[in-house]
């Protein structure tokens, strides 16, 4: 099956390889199914875009990422550089929960409230991924189906497996299971394993 490419800010996507995170939250994009946000694939492409991305909802001691993380401008052949595992998942519905997150993302609390406050019926998806830097980027040409706000993209020309070409994980198993550790003893119902989508 081939690996769809999970769509996130530029920003966030530099956060993940360069190992300052490894959650992503997510509720649906405008273009998804129903609007609401599903999980297509547990082996996934990163696609940094520069779509709705902003530095003030970082938070400040995050916000100069923007300047080292280029997005593709819209329209423009598109630079993947890495690809994730999800390896754990969760949903929260309260502000409480999240806030046992916050020091574990770099998105203000303020804007990760909002995204979760947004369709209040919808739980907000917490996605752990284990990243891997390739270590030649992959150039894709630009298609219109690629714009617009949604989290998955089928992009054409990458390999089914990301796993094919030569890369890295970005933090190694020892830090990565220190970190995995910290966010399951966060969650009050901790991280489950998702099932292969």
């Amino acid at each position: 099956m081939t690996a769809p490419a999970y769509k996130e800010w530029a920003v966030i996507v530099h956060a993940l390889v360069e190992g300052e995170q490894v959650l992503d939250v997510r509720k649906g994009g405008l273009r998804e199914d129903g609007r609401h946000f599903g999980l297509q694939a547990t082996r996934l492409w990163l696609y940094p875009t520069a779509e709705h991305q902003q530095p003030e909802l970082l938070k400040p001691a995050y916000r100069h990422l923007i300047d080292l993380a280029p997005a593709s401008p819209v329209g423009e052949p598109i630079h993947i550089d890495s690809w994730a595992d999800i390896v754990g998942v969760a949903t929260l519905t309260t502000p409480e929960e999240l806030a046992a997150l916050d020091s574990k993302l770099i998105w203000t609390f303020d804007y990760a409230e909002s995204r979760l406050r947004w369709k209040k019926r919808d739980p907000l998806w917490v996605l752990a991924l284990r990243v891997h830097r390739l270590h030649e980027p992959v150039i894709v040409p630009w298609r219109e189906e690629y714009g617009g706000c949604t989290s998955w993209v089928d992009l054409q020309g990458l390999p089914d497996d990301p796993a094919a070409l030569p890369s890295e994980p970005a933090l190694s198993d020892v830090a990565f299971k220190s970190r995995l550790k910290g966010i399951v003893g966060a969650l009050p119902g901790g991280l489950i394993e998702p099932a292969n989508a």
